[in-house]
């Protein structure tokens, strides 16, 4: 049993050197270090155990050179430290007044056993421990309040309403479908494989859903699945499946947008065909991220974790073992191998 002022050896996932197009799993390594279990004097840090680690598609955005988001307060990888994301932890040293030993929290760590988290400043106490802890890795953490603020802050679907949803048994978007079920709104998703697809209908509750690998005209999709049009689209593909929902929208649309991920990997973004729809239409299309709802998050458990206890929500993750399966964990959700939320277990307790 480890104890706060010993040094004890600390396995971390380090990031090799910048990335040019697809992410590899070659662009990073495992390595073992030392740390010592002890918060420096004077200092408002936080000493963690990692216990789990959440795989998010904008990870491949932090290891890049130079990127558009660069300006925006992100945190980028350094060729040679560890890969940081968002996961769950155990406090086990801590100078900060808000954090003491014990406490469980969730946020920005480091990829390795043990973490100093000195920009504290995206840490939340988690406060509620009768649900999974890894649920703060997704819906209970990022990808919920992503789902949340998009579906109730940006989309806003009202009862009766036509909902389309891309990448729909992601991390976020098998959330946005269900609250739109609950909402009473009509809800098509697409996603990769005959088995997500049957994921969507029958345990996420989807009323439709479709492999859009196995189809070879987007817009005739749509259209067979939205005769009357789409009144709310959750964009987190990009490319022609944008191009085709213009097509589909009916007036007074949203479009509300929080990836792209068909766009993450090229040299050169893709253009946009059939941008006029948005004048012909009125359809309006924002962006938008978590990062400018975190003052909802405690509307957001009030909401979500009740629908959790009675059953009401359904998350599915996929979880894998181990540090050493970061790596391939997180490359993998580039290709659509990940089944729902991937999540790297470092430690259970």
């Amino acid at each position: 049993m480890v104890r706060v002022g010993d040094e004890v050896s600390n396995k971390q996932v380090i990031f090799r050197d910048y990335v040019i197009g697809s992410p590899k799993e070659s662009d990073m390594y495992l390595t073992t270090g030392t740390i010592k279990l002890k918060v420096p004097e004077n200092s408002n840090a936080v000493l963690v155990k990692n216990l789990y680690l959440s795989c998010d598609p904008v990870m491949h955005f932090f290891m890049r050179k130079t990127t558009g988001l660069s300006r925006s307060g992100y945190i980028f990888y350094t060729p040679g430290s560890p890969v940081l994301g968002y996961g769950v932890a155990k406090v086990l040293d801590s100078g900060h007044p808000e954090f003491k030993a014990g406490d469980l929290v969730w946020g920005i760590t480091g990829w390795e056993e043990y973490t100093l988290i000195t920009k504290t400043e995206t840490l939340i106490k988690i406060q509620h421990t009768d649900v999974p802890l890894s649920y703060y890795t997704g819906i209970l953490g990022m990808a919920g309040m992503t789902a949340y603020a998009g579906f109730y802050e940006v989309g806003a679907p009202k009862k009766g309403e036509y909902v389309y949803v891309s990448a729909a048994s992601g991390a976020v978007g098998q959330l946005i479908g269900q609250f739109a079920k609950l909402e009473g709104c009509y809800v098509v998703g697409s996603a990769g494989s005959k088995e997500k697809v049957d994921l969507l209908k029958n345990k996420l509750g989807f009323d439709e859903a479709f492999n859009y690998k196995e189809e070879h005209d987007l817009n005739a999709a749509l259209k067979r699945y939205f005769p009357e049009g789409i009144d709310v689209y959750f964009e987190h593909v990009g490319g022609k499946m944008l191009e085709a929902v213009l097509l589909n929208m009916r007036h007074h649309g949203r479009i509300a947008t929080c990836g792209m991920i068909s766009q993450y990997n090229l040299d050169e973004p893709e253009g946009i065909k059939n941008l006029i729809q948005i004048l012909y239409k009125w359809i309006q299309m924002k962006g938008y991220t978590h990062r400018n709802y975190y003052h909802l998050y405690p509307k957001f458990l009030d909401l979500v974790l009740p629908y959790i206890r009675e059953k009401k929500l359904v998350y599915v993750e996929d979880i894998v073992e181990g540090l050493e399966s970061g790596p391939a964990a997180l490359v993998g959700l580039f290709s659509g191998r990940n089944f729902g939320k991937q999540v790297v277990v470092v430690a259970r307790e």
